[in-house]
């Protein structure tokens, strides 16, 4: 039987979606893309927002109209949120939550016997991280590998603790035995992701009393510990060169957190604090447990510990209340502190959330104007951050060959993450070389080229 994966959301929604392909594939599926007709299409969903709900249901009626005998599986986060209501359009034949997408080949099996067609475990109430994993490498060079689910924040604009359940961090011997078997194929860099990494090992240890957990600051300092001590074990598997973190909430960055993994030198220097609003009025009224002068601290820290790392962040534009002053908080905000890369959302109004009944909701229009400004303030800031790094060797990791105009170029990520095109004939798959900075290139690149380094050489022979 040949099988077809579409995946929407984000870098969690890829792993799990990789897995369940290598579970199929071991289990004798023929996996195709998913343009192609098969008999089994396999949708992992996204709920974030009401565009996710949508792009999620175009997809399976899009798998539906590829071929209308096949099975239609929906999976993941807009299943947890819809729930059985998607069986009733016909175009869905099964549902799968987020904590059963181990069994996708025993629930397929049991749908042809007609044994199921849903299941959708109570997540609220899942105390154990799902073990879903990769077998083997998605290619040779980075690979993301997830270290915990769930979220305990409650954000009032967020559904992701109901479609996610509650914190439930992964074994670090699980977590080790993965990065092993990734760095045995050739994998030279780890990009650890989850839905909440600064909650990592929280659940680890749920002995303490209340009391030691009653703040954000005493829960970091709980997390702190667990999080440092499996990037620093990490950091010890032979062929691994690079540890990229996930998105960090800003009150996991203390002092020594900080110096902690500065003290690891395969720890690369990008770092997504995630920040939403730069007014603290909007920050409480999202119920974020920071306020800007936290961020700024935490900003500040980062980069006494390291040589202009690439801070990235993310922002809601929009949210109820958000006034015009506010808005230009948050733009004087970003001004200052300079990001390298701001993602810019926004807001969508989520049923069941409490941002979705607030007062003085913010018309489209107007989210639209307050976003365009942002994108061309990011678009500045990402050009002043490259130039800031330009009189230092970018060291790249290469990964594919691409033909621009005629020319061979190979593609890359720096350690600051940012995506390096180098004109070269040779094969730099999996090599990691040390270029000098040129200028910007197409579509948010920068051009480098190879710099003489005694490194370069002695990898190139």
């Amino acid at each position: 039987m040949k099988a077809a994966f579409h995946n929407l959301g984000c870098k969690v929604n890829e792993y799990e979606t990789e897995a369940m392909k290598q579970q199929l594939a071991d289990e004798g599926y023929g996996i195709v893309p998913f343009d192609e007709k098969a008999d089994v299409y396999i949708v992992n969903t996204c709920t974030v927002t009401a565009m996710a709900d949508r792009k999620s249901r175009q997809m399976l009626h899009k798998a539906r109209q590829k071929n209308p005998a096949a099975v239609i599986a929906a999976a993941g986060c807009y299943v947890e949120n819809a729930g059985r209501t998607l069986l009733e359009d016909g175009t869905v034949d099964l549902i799968i939550g987020n904590n059963e997408k181990k069994r996708l080949a025993e629930l397929l099996t049991a749908y042809h016997k007609g044994i199921v067609r849903e299941t959708i475990p109570d997540i609220a109430g899942e105390t154990s991280y799902d073990e879903l994993k990769l077998a083997r490498p998605v290619d040779r060079t980075r690979a993301f590998v997830k270290i915990q689910d769930g979220c305990n924040q409650f954000c009032t604009y967020c559904r992701i603790p109901y479609v996610r359940g509650r914190v439930r961090s992964r074994r670090r011997e699980d977590v080790l035995a993965e990065i092993r078997r990734l760095a045995d194929s050739g994998v030279r860099e780890i990009v650890l992701t989850g839905i909440h990494i600064s909650s990592y090992g929280l659940d680890f240890r749920e002995g303490l009393p209340a009391s030691a957990m009653r703040t954000p600051e005493a829960a970091h300092a709980v997390t702190n510990d667990c999080l440092l001590d499996l990037i620093r074990e990490m950091a010890s598997v032979d062929g691994i060169a690079r540890i990229r973190l996930g998105s960090l909430e800003p009150g996991i960055v203390t002092e020594d957190f900080a110096a902690g993994i500065s003290a690891v030198d395969k720890i690369c220097p990008q770092f997504h604090l995630s920040l939403q609003s730069g007014c603290d009025s909007t920050l409480r009224r999202m119920n974020r447990r920071y306020t800007t002068a936290d961020f700024r601290r935490s900003a500040a820290l980062l980069r006494r510990c390291f040589d202009r790392p690439a801070l990235t962040t993310d922002v809601i534009v929009g949210f109820p209340g958000e006034t015009e002053a506010e808005f230009s908080e948050t733009k004087t905000f970003l001004e200052e502190i300079r990001f390298a890369k701001t993602h810019i959302f926004k807001y969508s109004r989520r049923a069941g959330t409490k941002a979705a009944v607030m007062p003085a909701q913010v018309s489209e229009p107007v989210k639209t104007a307050r976003s365009r400004l942002l994108l061309d303030l990011d678009e500045a800031n990402s050009a002043a951050y490259a130039r800031s790094i330009a009189d230092r060797p970018l060291t790249v990791l290469f990964e594919e060959k691409k033909i621009i105009d005629g020319r061979t170029y190979w593609k890359g990520h720096s350690r600051e993450n940012l995506m390096v095109l180098m004109a070269s004939e040779a094969d730099l798959e999996n090599e990691i070389l040390s270029c000098r900075y040129v200028s910007p290139g197409p579509e948010g690149t920068v051009i480098g080229e190879m710099a003489p380094t005694v490194e370069n050489k002695d990898s190139l022979e």
